[in-house]
């Protein structure tokens, strides 16, 4: 029976291949047979005939042998990443959407020279899905035709169909297939792609990558299909021909042409894999970081004491653009054995060499001065410098041809050798120990492991170690120089399920089983010629109802060259009388900035407590709003309105899961047009419901609209985000009847209400959420206006700027590489010690939740986790400095928020350590921003903090009986976890800054 395994890693210097026996693991040689390093051609295939002609010639096996061949490519990633025109294909995307997502089209958030590049053409169609999958708007096949001819008279032959909800049709309406039937009758010469068969739910992030995976078809099939001739027609192996994945796990090729984005990441993958395994019998269980050397990068990543590479949060960027694949978190540089050393033109003596970032790469054995050729590289550099060679006449040759050469170079400059040999030694170790430095998340050295062909460039000492700084030691570990080819030939199948499920009636065990079954059937299909029970790795993702794109991360770098150094623009503001009793914000307004929103976005999300739903798509309508319509988004104190200004409100309602998939439409401004247009007035200013999640910009977006141009309350009627709009101050202070009427909702699709009379605000609500259920669980929703001298009593104040200084302190700790203390920056903002604490830091081991009626229910359970070096700071589960430490698991139960927080201990006692209306935080440990219920899944590393919630809240006995434990039917009587400090405006600190 076939078993061994040939696994090539094709890079942009060499092609790498190793030949090994999986049932040989335990044996000295790791079962490596033969491996072997060869220059990668410009026709790839090529090369990768000659390494296993190598290999199976070294290791003397017969071709028969061979279970299986795996290949690793950058090929398709690096033309992205290159704006590679010759390979890469414009697309035109077909958006089955009805009413929704038009202010958001494709390629929004994307660079702008790769937007032009590949957004081509976009069409928002009739179709999509609501979350309990019925029919947003019917599929319209003369529309489709219609599009078909504009697309084909452009020249345009890549075609994407993304649709509303697509991955969790359940009701069998198959939209993106069939408009894919009629584009093929019609146009059959377009490649289709449907974005359901790319990735998952979550639906910017998945078009993403469907146009990716669109413009790269072309030259990738003809790349794959010239991998397959080698293999199977020249080199007559019967073996099946894989492709690595992003994940570590494996693509059968005709699979892999179809989904060439798949492969993106696989290099690094495969290194961190490989270097894990020729490691994992010699070292302990803990955190290291892998760092690769290629001929032209240098990849960087944290490998787990799991054995597995530290994941980047779900949503990652490939070439600058937003997608939802699974891939390593690793940072790369322009330095490898092929990197161009140059020496300075002037004279500044501390910095007399640059190395790359441009490289000679596959070409160095030509062009590198060891090699006869006459451009310095590294590899020049370090072979004469040290004694990288055995001393055989041979390389004595060589080692001398390079040193004279080097000398050529040279001379005239000014340098004598030893100095320039002493800069390069100094260069080299210090773009190392930046990137070290980078991918670290504390300042705790970490054991390093050198892998790749390129690590001879690094200098051993007189002891022949490696030394680096941030290392706390560094292993090369025997047959390093290919450990990407070893983690191609040891690479898994897997099975991955994300899908919409009905729990009613059903164990969560029940359907865990079924997804799993589903999941081993998927494992079965992509490799059936591989032994399922001694190879396979199953994945399974399961949930029973959508996830998202997981991190909450806005995805946008601060734009500021120094943080700390920002200024708010705060402008007086003329025409204004004073009524205010609050010298420091008599006319003043605070003018946001693209990084002003960046930050508030970061800080509404952490404010959300898991609710509210994800802001990004709406800080991308705010900001385009800015960028092209000239919007101005200001902010005033409570204090500065008057107290006869009419004060409008206005957000979402519904479920944050449908906010994934359903992007927004006109429903919220189209519920303020039906409110004031009955009330025949306008309001002057406005105020956010919730300052917790999407709805915390929803203020902002009504107040920049052209047909308003008002400004926003620093503040809000929660203080956070709660599940239900009863839930709020003026209910607590104002007493149990209607106080905002009329109240409108609109879903956006032509169906809206305009509710004149009620009882009280919770029959509202109850009336409303009714009607919402059968609205696709998501509205935009405007409030009656109240008067600015009611919600100077009513507003919770100085929110805006908080969710401010909260994403501040979070953008400083990523620019300054101090992740691990995010969780301790976030406290220091919110009030300190006293008002704030890290209650768990660990991983999500076990997720369950349900929709009902517009709501997300469920609990999520995070227990200890070995996470040094992933954001965390700490092995243990709980801060050390906390009141609340103990070991063991932290069960989290929400409703849409999350609230309570409870200790589970190892011997099975329970502890409520938080409870609202406290504050209970679940961020993303990878990048310190909040993670929304929706996007909780198995894996995660997390943090969670608890902070004090408003006095508004917890001073009286009906603040507590409409937002704390008791209201949400939870039998737990509150207890403060500390002392509520009013938070500080930002108008208030920098209205003299300027």
């Amino acid at each position: 029976m076939a078993i061994l395994r040939i696994g090539i890693d094709v890079g942009g210097t060499n092609s790498d291949g190793c030949l090994l026996d999986p049932s040989a693991e335990s044996s000295p040689n790791r079962g490596i047979l033969s491996y072997t390093k060869s220059p990668t051609t410009p026709n790839p295939s090529e090369g990768i005939e000659t390494v296993i002609n190598v290999l199976l010639e070294q290791a003397n096996v017969d071709p028969a042998e061979i279970a299986s061949v795996t290949i690793g490519t950058t090929h398709f990633v690096n033309a992205v990443i290159e704006k590679d025109h010759s390979r890469l294909a414009p697309v035109a995307v077909l958006r089955l959407c009805g009413p929704f997502s038009h202010s958001l089209p494709p390629g929004i958030d994307w660079p702008t020279d790769l937007r032009d590049l590949l957004c081509a053409h976009v069409a928002f169609l009739d179709g999509g899905l609501e979350i309990d999958g019925s029919v947003i708007r019917e599929t319209n096949e003369v529309q489709v035709k219609e599009e078909c001819a504009r697309i084909k008279a452009m020249g345009i032959r890549s075609i994407v169909v993304n649709g509303v909800f697509s991955p969790a049709d359940v009701t069998g309406e198959r939209q993106e297939e069939k408009v894919g039937e009629w584009i093929n009758s019609c146009y059959p010469e377009a490649d289709v792609v449907l974005s359901k068969e790319v990735a998952n739910l979550g639906f910017m992030e998945r078009e993403n990558a469907a146009i990716l995976n669109a413009s790269i078809l072309s030259f990738a099939r003809h790349t794959i299909s010239s991998f397959q001739y080698a293999i199977c027609h020249r080199l007559k192996l019967t073996c099946p021909v894989f492709l690595t994945q992003n994940d570590g796990t494996i693509l059968q090729a005709a699979d892999a042409a179809r989904l060439p984005i798949r492969t993106f990441n696989s290099g690094p993958t495969n290194s961190m894999c490989g270097a894990a395994f020729l490691v994992k019998a010699n070292i302990k269980k803990e955190s290291m970081l892998v760092v690769d050397i290629g001929g032209t990068t240098t990849d960087v990543g944290m490998l787990l004491a799991s054995g597995l590479p530290r994941q980047a949060a779900a949503v990652t960027e490939m070439g600058g653009v937003r997608t939802n694949f699974s891939c390593p978190d690793v940072k790369s540089i322009g330095l490898g054995g092929g990197s161009i050393v140059r020496i300075r033109e002037d004279d500044l003596k501390a910095s007399i060499l640059t190395i790359g970032p441009d490289s000679v790469g596959h070409l160095i054995s030509e062009q590198a001065l060891v090699f006869g050729g006459d451009v310095p590289t590294t590899t020049d550099y370090a072979m004469v410098s040290q004694s990288l060679l055995s001393q055989s006449d041979a390389s004595i040759g060589t080692m001398q041809l390079a040193k004279e050469r080097l000398l050529e170079s040279i001379q005239g400059k000014g340098y004598d050798l030893p100095e320039l040999l002493s800069a390069y030694e100094a260069a080299a170790k210090r773009k190392l120990e930046e990137v070290i430095d980078q991918t670290k998340t504390s300042a705790d050295d970490l054991p390093v492991l050198l892998v790749g062909g390129g690590a001879v460039i690094i200098s051993p000492d007189r002891e022949g170690k490696v030394s680096l700084k941030g290392a706390s030691r560094v292993i090369i570990p025997e047959y390093a120089g290919v450990a990407n080819a070893i983690g191609a030939a040891i690479a898994r199948v897997s099975g991955v399920v994300d899908t919409v499920l009905s729990t009613e009636g059903r164990t969560t065990q029940a359907v865990l089983q079924e997804v799993s079954k589903m999941a081993i059937e998927r494992a079965a299909e992509a490799s059936p010629a591989l032994d399922y029970t001694s190879n396979y790795s199953v994945k399974v993702i399961s949930s029973t109802i959508p996830t998202s794109k997981n991190s909450s991360s806005t995805g946008v770098p601060s734009t500021s060259s120094d943080i700390s150094a920002y200024i708010p623009t705060i402008i007086l503001s003329p025409g204004k009388s004073n009524t205010s009793s609050l010298p420091y914000s008599t006319n003043y307004e605070w003018y946001l900035s693209e990084i002003d929103l960046e930050w508030i976005t970061v800080g509404c999300y952490i404010l959300g407590t898991g609710g509210g739903g994800t802001p990004y798509p709406h800080f991308l309508r705010l900001r385009e709003m800015m960028r092209s319509a000239g919007a101005t988004v200001r902010v005033v104190e409570p204090g500065w309105v008057d107290d006869e200004d009419v004060v409008g409100c206005g957000g979402c309602m519904g479920s944050p899961t449908v906010g994934i998939e359903k992007l927004p439409g006109d429903e919220l401004m189209e519920s303020q047009n039906i409110l004031y247009d009955y009330l025949g007035i306008k309001p002057g200013v406005m105020i956010d419901l919730e300052i917790g999640g999407g709805n915390g910009l929803q203020g902002l977006i009504l107040g920049a609209s052209t047909n308003m141009n008002i400004p926003v309350v620093d503040g809000d009627w929660m203080g956070r985000a709660y599940p239900v709009g009863w839930q709020i101050t003026p209910v607590v202070w104002a007493g149990d009847h209607a106080l905002f009427l009329p109240t409108t909702i609109s879903d956006g699709n032509g169906n809206n209400m305009l509710m004149l009379s009620a009882r009280s605000e919770k029959q509202i609500e109850r009336a409303l959420r009714a009607a919402l259920s059968e609205m696709g669980s998501s509205v935009g929703c405007a409030r009656g206006p109240c008067s600015g001298k009611n919600m100077k009593t009513w507003v919770i104040e100085n929110t805006i700027s908080l969710s401010w200084r909260i994403g501040r302190a979070v953008a400083l700790c990523r620019s300054q590489n101090d992740v691990d203390h995010v969780a301790e920056a976030i406290i220091g903002e919110v009030g300190g010690d006293e008002s704030a604490r890290v209650l768990f830091k660990g991983k999500i081991i076990n997720v369950e939740r349900k929709t009902v009626k517009g709501h997300v229910y469920g609990e999520v359970l995070t227990g200890a986790a070995d996470v040094s070096g992933s954001g965390t700071g700490s092995n243990s589960s709980m801060s050390s400095d906390s009141a609340t430490q103990f070991t063991g698991t932290l069960k989290i139960p929400f409703k849409n928020e999350n609230l309570l927080a409870i200790a589970l201990s190892n011997s099975g006692g329970e502890r409520v350590v938080a409870s609202v209306p406290d504050l209970i935080c679940v961020c993303d440990a990878r990048t310190g921003e909040a993670i929304g219920t929706p996007e909780y899944r198995y894996g995660l590393l997390v943090f969670v903090v608890g902070i004090s919630g408003s006095e508004k809240w917890t001073n009286s006995e009906r603040g507590l009986e409409i937002g704390g434990p008791r209201a949400f039917g939870l039998d737990h009587d509150y207890k403060p976890l500390g002392i509520f400090k009013k938070p500080r405006s930002v108008i208030e600190e920098y209205m003299n800054a300027r």
